[in-house]
């Protein structure tokens, strides 16, 4: 019995540390940190690209789907998240639950790179700068032109609409020459 609860400890402190390690990852890691997005920000993002009730937002890496979950509740679009960690995976499905927006969002658990996103209007991404760099293609074959693509930190190269320096949030568009 001792030796279950010792592993068990050592279990959820590997855990803990690896949390912790990723929120300080750095940002041109291949791999994915837990960065999670605020109510406030994701508020400033659905602002900034003028999200209404026509639009259908992807999130891609959607972490906690917060992003998601204030697009619907606030400004009445329907969402798509896609998420390949199956722990952040099952957060986003209890808190789309709890914020009882289960018919207005769907949480895929998947690579986003094998998912079709054409259907999207807006697209969020809070992502490392190499995993947008290798989106760009897809993003160009898959969305119509003047999709938006609301990039939290990060610079995408595409062409720049519109930018809020303070909150650190550019809303680029598909070019219709692509």
């Amino acid at each position: 019995m001792g030796a279950i609860i010792f592993n068990s400890f050592l279990f959820f402190i590997l855990i803990f540390l690896l949390i912790i390690l990723s929120m300080v990852w750095p940002p041109d890691s291949p791999w994915s940190p837990w960065w999670r997005t605020s109510k406030n920000k994701a508020r400033a993002m659905c602002k900034l690209a003028k999200i209404s009730k026509k639009d259908i937002v992807y999130d891609l890496g959607c972490g906690e789907a917060t992003a998601l979950i204030v697009a619907t509740k606030e400004f009445g679009a329907n969402g798509v998240g896609i998420e390949i960690d199956p722990l952040r995976f099952f957060i986003s499905k209890i808190n789309v639950l709890v914020n009882r927006v289960s018919t207005r969002v769907k949480i895929i658990k998947d690579n986003f790179f094998n998912q079709d996103i054409s259907k999207a209007t807006i697209i969020f991404v809070y992502l490392v700068p190499k995993a947008l760099k290798r989106l760009k293609p897809k993003f160009l074959k898959e969305l119509k032109p003047g999709t938006k693509i609301v990039s939290y930190k990060y610079e995408v190269d595409l062409p720049l609409a519109l930018y809020d320096k303070v909150h650190e949030i550019r809303v680029y568009k598909i070019p219709n020459n692509t």
